[in-house]
C-alpha cells in the first residue's frame, strides 16, 4: 500500500496497485449483493481489498453505517440527510426489543450503551470513542448521539420533571453550537474541524434519565487566533460577528462592511457554520445574558483590530520599534473595545522587562520586530484561551448537575483526527499524539487483550498478527528519552535553541527507533515520525518556542488594568498570582509546558476510558475533496489500514466476543437444567465456606465445572438439532465461559423460555384460586340476589292482593247497587204494566212462554252480558252454551234461538260506561338484578270481571 509523507506518495507498490484495481474491475459487475452485508465479519474472505469493495457498494447505494465486529464504521455522506438521523427513527431502535437485528446505525451503540447502563453490569459507566481524520465526520457523530441521548434518556413521570427535563436537554444541546463557533475551523480537510478535543459526560440518575453533563476540553489551538496557513480559516466566531452583526452592533465594535483584518483571511467564503444568530440564542439558553454577549463580542473584536497593528523596523536598537502608518488606528481602536489605556498597550508590547540579579532588579529593553509581532500574538492568545476556558465553565455551571443527582455516565469522546499538513509543528504532533493514545487504547483493550485472554483461559486460538503502535509511542513519551523530554530539556535549558540543533539531537538520541525518519533532501529542519497513519514531517523551527508557551508578566498586569467587566472578570487583581509570577531565582519552580500539560491531561482522559466499557465508531473519509457519492480507493484503504479495521475484523468473526464468569453463568442460566428431560431441578445453593472442613478450592471447581456442563448440554435442545451436529460455539476456560452472539442468543432464548413456563405456572395458580374467589362470591351474590327478589316479589303480590280486593269489593258493591236499580226499575215497570192491564181489561194476556222469557231476561241480563263482553275466554259456541247455561231458557232446540254478543251488534250493550284507557301500575324499579322481571301471563287465563277494566282495547278483536 502507498505510504504517504505530509500528503505526497514517498512509494508505492506497482503489482499490489494492479492487483487492487483488477479485484475492482472485477468487482463492478457483481458488487449487488455486498452492499446488503450489513456485518463486515461477514465478508468472505476478510481482507483489505473485499472490505472496500463491500464499503463502496454500500457507500454507493446510500448506506453509510457498517459494522465491523466491535466497532461501527461511519461512512460520511458529505450531503444532508434528514431522515437518517429524525427522532422517529430514535424512538425506533430505542423501542426494538432487540436493536442489532436493525441496520447499523450511530443509534444502534447509543441503544447499546444505554441497555449497558440500565442492566448495571459491571462496570456500568460507558464510553463511545468516535475516532477519524479530520474531515471524516466525528462532529457530526458526537452531536447526533447527544441528540439520540437527550431524546432517549428524558422520560419523566410527572409535568414538572418534564419540564427540567427539557431544559437539561435544551441546555445540553445548546452547548454544541456554542462551543463549536469558539473551538472550531475551516481547514483545509474539514470545513468544521475541530481545533480542541472534548470528553462530553452525559450524566444518568438511579432511574437511567438524564440530569446534567459535563465538558472537559484538551488543548485548545489557540495559535490560531494570531496565525493560519494559507487557504485556512480562523475560529468561526470571527466570521459570524462579522457578518450577522447589526448596523449598531457594527458601529459600537467599530466593524464596518468591507473592512480587511489581517487576522481574517478568506471572509468571502461562506459556510453554514458562520450562523450568528444560533450562536447568540444558544448562549442565552445557558444563561448567558445579551450584556455579557455583548462584552464576548467587543473584546473578540477588539482583538480582530490588535491583528491589524503591525511594527516597522527600529533603526537603533536602544528605540522601540514605530507603529506602521496604518496601524495607529488600528492600536487606538483595539485599547478602546479592550478598555485598555493605550500608552500602556503601547509600551508593554514594545518594551520588554527582564529581572535580573539576587536584588530582582528590573531592567527594560526595546523589543525587536519579531519579539514585538510576538508578544502582540501572545496578548491575543491570552485572551482567547481565558475566554474560551471561563465558557466552558459558564457551560458546565449550566448543564451539570449536583454529585449526589446522578450515579452513572456514558462519555462521548471527540478529539482531533489525524493530521498531515505540508507545514507540521508542535499543534500537530500533540494531536496526533492523542490518536496514537486512543489507537493504543483500542488495541489493547481489544485486539491484544482478548488474545491473550484466550491464551490464559486455555482455548485453542490461531493468534492473529495486528499493528500494534507501542513503538510509536514509545519514540513520542518513552522513557528515559523520547521526542517529548528532550523537547521539554530544550525549554529548560537557559540558553537559545536553535531547530537544526535540535533536530541533531533527536536524531542522535532516537536513531534505533524504527519509526523516526529522516528527509535528507529537506532544506529545513525537521524530524519524520511514522505514525500508525502514515508518516508525518514536524519542522523544529518554533517548536521550542511553543512549548513554552511564554507569558510576559507585564502582559497580564496590563490586562488586569482593564475597566471591561468580562477581562476584570478573566483577569482577575490576584497577589498571589502576581507573586507566583515573579518568583525569585533560588525558589523558581519548573515551568510546565504545553506537552507535559497536554499529556497529563491524555493520562487523565485514559484513565477514565480504562474504567467504563468502551464501544468504538470509526468514521472513514470517502474523498478529501468533501463531495457526495465520490469514492477514493486509495484514501480509503489508507484509513482502513490505519485504524487496524482488519485485524478487528479477523478477531471478532473468528472469536467469542462474550465472556461470562463461571459464577456469574451459572447464576443466570442454571434454570435452563429444567429443561432437560427427568433432570431434578435442584437449586443451586451458594458456594461453600472456605472455613469448612472438607472443602477445597478444586472440589468447588469441579462442582462448578460439572454444573457448566450440564448446563452446556441444554444447547442441541435449545437449538432443536442433534449434539453431533451441533457446532462447538461454548468454550468452557479455567475462569470464564466463552461463546458467540448466536450462542447468548441461544440461551437466552431457553431462559425465556423457562421464566415463561414458570410464569404460566404461577398466573395458572393464581387464575384459579382467583376463578374459586370468584366462584364463591358470585353464588353469594346469587343467593342475596334471590332472596331479595323474592322478597320483592311477595311484596308485589301482596300489594296486587290488596288490589284485587278492593276492585273486587268495589265491583261487588257496583253490582249490588246496580242489581238493586235494575230490580227496582223493573218493578216499577212491572207495576206500571200491571195497572195499566188492571185499567184496560180488554188488553189481552202474554202467552206463557214469552212470559217466562222475559222474567230470565230481566233477572239474569247482567250475567248474560258480562259473559258476552269477555274479552278472553270462551269463544264462539262454547260462549252460547255459558250464555244458554246462564239464562233458565226452556228445553227445546238450541238451535231456536240466537245469542247476538256485543261484538256481533252495535249500539249500546251496557247501561254503565265502559271505563276508558288502560289503567297501568308504577313500580319503583329495584337496584338487584334480574328482580324486575317476572313470569308473562298466559294468553289463555281467564281473569274475569277485572280484565274488563284493564284490558278495553282489546274489545272489538276477539
Amino acid at each position: 500500500t502507498p505510504s504517504q509523507v505530509n500528503g505526497h506518495s514517498s512509494g508505492s507498490d506497482a503489482h499490489g496497485g494492479e492487483s487492487l484495481r483488477e479485484d475492482l474491475q472485477e468487482f463492478l459487475g457483481g458488487e449487488a449483493p455486498l452492499h446488503q452485508l450489513d456485518d463486515l465479519t461477514k465478508v468472505n474472505p476478510v481482507t483489505l481489498e473485499t472490505v472496500l469493495r463491500c464499503l463502496q457498494a454500500r457507500y454507493m447505494a446510500d448506506t453509510f453505517y457498517t459494522s465491523a465486529g466491535c466497532t461501527l464504521v461511519a461512512l460520511n455522506p458529505f450531503k444532508p440527510i434528514p431522515q437518517l438521523y429524525s427522532p422517529e427513527l430514535m424512538q425506533e431502535y430505542h423501542a426494538a426489543p432487540q436493536p442489532q437485528k436493525l441496520k447499523p446505525h450511530i443509534f444502534t451503540v447509543g441503544e447499546q450503551t444505554y441497555r449497558n447502563v440500565k442492566s448495571l453490569m459491571e462496570p456500568v459507566n460507558q464510553s463511545i470513542v468516535v475516532s477519524g481524520e479530520s474531515g471524516a465526520g466525528k462532529t457530526w457523530t458526537s452531536r447526533c448521539l447527544m441528540k439520540f441521548y437527550a431524546v432517549v434518556a428524558a422520560s419523566p413521570t410527572s409535568w414538572e420533571n418534564h419540564k427540567i427535563a427539557e431544559r437539561i436537554e435544551q441546555r445540553i444541546l445548546n452547548s454544541n453550537p456554542v462551543m463549536e463557533a469558539f473551538g472550531n475551523a475551516c481547514t483545509l480537510r474539514n470545513n468544521n474541524s475541530s481545533r480542541f478535543g472534548k470528553f462530553i459526560q452525559l450524566q444518568l440518575n438511579r432511574a437511567q434519565q438524564m440530569t446534567g453533563a459535563a465538558v472537559q476540553t484538551y488543548l485548545l489551538e489557540k495559535t490560531r487566533v494570531a496565525c493560519q496557513a494559507s487557504n485556512e480559516r480562523n475560529f468561526h466566531i470571527f466570521y459570524q460577528i462579522c457578518k450577522g452583526a447589526s448596523a449598531d452592533e457594527r458601529l459600537q465594535w467599530h466593524l464596518p462592511e468591507g473592512a480587511a483584518f489581517s487576522w481574517l483571511p478568506n471572509p468571502e467564503r461562506t459556510l453554514e457554520e458562520d450562523c450568528f444568530e444560533v450562536t447568540r440564542e444558544a448562549m442565552l439558553h445557558l444563561g448567558i445574558d445579551a450584556p455579557t454577549q455583548n462584552n464576548i463580542f467587543q473584546a473578540l473584536a477588539g482583538l480582530l483590530h490588535l491583528g491589524n497593528t503591525r511594527f516597522a523596523d527600529s533603526g537603533n536598537e536602544a528605540q522601540p520599534c514605530p507603529l506602521m502608518d496604518d496601524a495607529k488606528c488600528s492600536v487606538r481602536t483595539s485599547a478602546s473595545l479592550l478598555r485598555l489605556p493605550e500608552d500602556p498597550l503601547l509600551e508593554t508590547l514594545r518594551i520588554r522587562t527582564i529581572r535580573a540579579g539576587r536584588q530582582q532588579q528590573v531592567f527594560q529593553k526595546p523589543c525587536s520586530r519579531a519579539e514585538c509581532d510576538t508578544r502582540r500574538d501572545c496578548l491575543a492568545k491570552l485572551v482567547y484561551a481565558r475566554l474560551f476556558d471561563w465558557l466552558v465553565s459558564v457551560i458546565n455551571s449550566s448543564i451539570c448537575a449536583d454529585p449526589g443527582s446522578w450515579t452513572t455516565f456514558i462519555g462521548l469522546l471527540d478529539v482531533y483526527g489525524f493530521e498531515s499538513f505540508p507545514t507540521n509543528s508542535l499543534e500537530q504532533l500533540c494531536i496526533n499524539y492523542a490518536n496514537e493514545k486512543l489507537q493504543q487504547h483500542f488495541v489493547a483493550h481489544y485486539l491484544r487483550a482478548q488474545q491473550e485472554e484466550y491464551t490464559a483461559e486455555g482455548l485453542e486460538w490461531s493468534t492473529v498478527s495486528y499493528q500494534d503502535n507501542q513503538t510509536c509511542l514509545d519514540l513520542i513519551e518513552g522513557s528515559p528519552v523520547s521526542i517529548c523530554s528532550l523537547i521539554n530539556e530544550e525549554c529548560r535549558l537557559n540558553r537559545p535553541s536553535s531547530a537544526a540543533q535540535l533536530q541533531t539531537r533527536i536524531e542522535s538520541a532516537l536513531a534505533g527507533s524504527p519509526c523516526l525518519g529522516h528527509d535528507k533532501l529537506s532544506r529545513e529542519p525537521s524530524f519524520i515520525v511514522v505514525h500508525y497513519a502514515g508518516s508525518v514531517r514536524y519542522h523544529t523551527a518554533g517548536l521550542v518556542e511553543k512549548n513554552k508557551d511564554p507569558i510576559p508578566p507585564e502582559l497580564t498586569r496590563l490586562l488586569q488594568q482593564s475597566q471591561d467587566p468580562l477581562l476584570k472578570v478573566l483577569f482577575p487583581a490576584d497577589p498571589e498570582e502576581k507573586s507566583q509570577e515573579e518568583p525569585s531565582g533560588q525558589s523558581r519552580a519548573p515551568v510546565l509546558t504545553v506537552v507535559s500539560k497536554f499529556k497529563a491531561s491524555l493520562e487523565q482522559l485514559l484513565q477514565v476510558l480504562h474504567s467504563t466499557t468502551p464501544h468504538y465508531i470509526r468514521c472513514i473519509k470517502p474523498n478529501s475533496q468533501g463531495q457526495a457519492q465520490m469514492f477514493h480507493q486509495e484514501e480509503v484503504l489508507s484509513q482502513l489500514e490505519a485504524c487496524g479495521l482488519v485485524e478487528t475484523i479477523h478477531i471478532s468473526a473468528a472469536g467469542f466476543p462474550i465472556r461470562v464468569s463461571h459464577r456469574n453463568f451459572l447464576k443466570r442460566y442454571e434454570l435452563l437444567r429444567r429443561l432437560r428431560p427427568g433432570a431434578a431441578p435442584s437449586p443451586h445453593g451458594p458456594p461453600p465456606d472456605e472455613g469448612r472442613s472438607g472443602w477445597s478450592p478444586h472440589s468447588e471447581q469441579a462442582t462448578l465445572q460439572a454444573l457448566l456442563q450440564d448446563i452446556l448440554h441444554t444447547l442441541p435442545a435449545l437449538a432443536q438439532a442433534p449434539a453431533e451436529a451441533m457446532p462447538a460455539p461454548v468454550h468452557c476456560g479455567r475462569t470464564k465461559v466463552f461463546m458467540t452472539d448466536s450462542t447468548l442468543e441461544l440461551l437466552e432464548r431457553g431462559r425465556a423460555q423457562v421464566l415463561e413456563q414458570c410464569a404460566r405456572s404461577i398466573q395458572g395458580g393464581w387464575r384459579r384460586h382467583w376463578g374459586r374467589k370468584q366462584e364463591r362470591q358470585r353464588r353469594a351474590a346469587v343467593l342475596i340476589q334471590a332472596a331479595v327478589r323474592s322478597w320483592l316479589t311477595r311484596k308485589h303480590i301482596q300489594r296486587l292482593h290488596a288490589a284485587a280486593t278492593v276492585i273486587k269489593r268495589a265491583w261487588q258493591e257496583w253490582r249490588i247497587r246496580m242489581a238493586f236499580l235494575a230490580s227496582k226499575e223493573l218493578d216499577g215497570v212491572e207495576e206500571q204494566r200491571s195497572s195499566q192491564v188492571t185499567c184496560s181489561p180488554s188488553s189481552s194476556p202474554l202467552p206463557q212462554a214469552q212470559t217466562r222469557l222475559l222474567g230470565a231476561v230481566t233477572r239474569f241480563w247482567p250475567l248474560g252480558l258480562v259473559l258476552a263482553n269477555a274479552a278472553v275466554g270462551a269463544h264462539g259456541f262454547r260462549r252460547k252454551l255459558v250464555v244458554f247455561a246462564c239464562l233458565p231458557l226452556p228445553v227445546g232446540s238450541p238451535s231456536s234461538y240466537t245469542v247476538q254478543t256485543a261484538q256481533e251488534q252495535a249500539g249500546v250493550t251496557s247501561i254503565r260506561a265502559l271505563p276508558q284507557g288502560s289503567i297501568k301500575f308504577h313500580c319503583r324499579k329495584s337496584p338487584l338484578r334480574y328482580a324486575d322481571i317476572c313470569p308473562e301471563p298466559s294468553p289463555n287465563s281467564v281473569t274475569g270481571f277485572n280484565q274488563i277494566l284493564l284490558e278495553r282495547h282489546r274489545l272489538g278483536h276477539v
